[in-house]
């Protein structure tokens, strides 16, 4: 079973991998995703195609419940996203190619805001 990435190991990664096209990586993110392992590969990849597509500065895969994956697909039904300091519940449904560099297919349902004072009950910070 596949272990989830501490938080702040997540955070800086995520802050490394921002990427400004969401159909291409930089060089740079792809050296750092290709050192990873590959379920890591694949939530980091999807994360960061979440990023984009929502112009969000964080995406959480497993904030309310725990990902399903395969080796290139992820449905992550209890995820989160901050954008502009509000978080956000998010779904997302993403399969990678086998060497999780490219998307093939990603759909998304933005959720309601969290409210604040429930934020240090999901271990969300500002």
């Amino acid at each position: 079973m596949a272990k989830l990435l501490p938080p702040m190991g997540l955070a800086l990664f995520t802050i490394c991998a921002v990427s400004t096209n969401a159909l291409a990586l930089d060089s740079r993110t792809i050296s750092q995703i290709k050192k990873l392992m590959p379920v890591d590969q694949l939530d980091q990849r999807c994360d960061i195609e979440a990023m984009d597509r929502l112009q969000a500065d964080k995406v959480i895969s497993y904030t309310f419940s725990h990902p399903k994956r395969t080796a290139v697909h992820v449905d992550a039904d209890g995820a989160v996203f901050r954008r502009n300091g509000n978080w956000y519940r998010l779904s997302y449904a993403c399969t990678t190619s086998p060497d999780h560099l490219s998307i093939v297919a990603f759909t998304f349902k933005r959720g309601a805001i969290i409210a604040h004072k429930d934020w240090t009950r999901y271990y969300l910070y500002p």
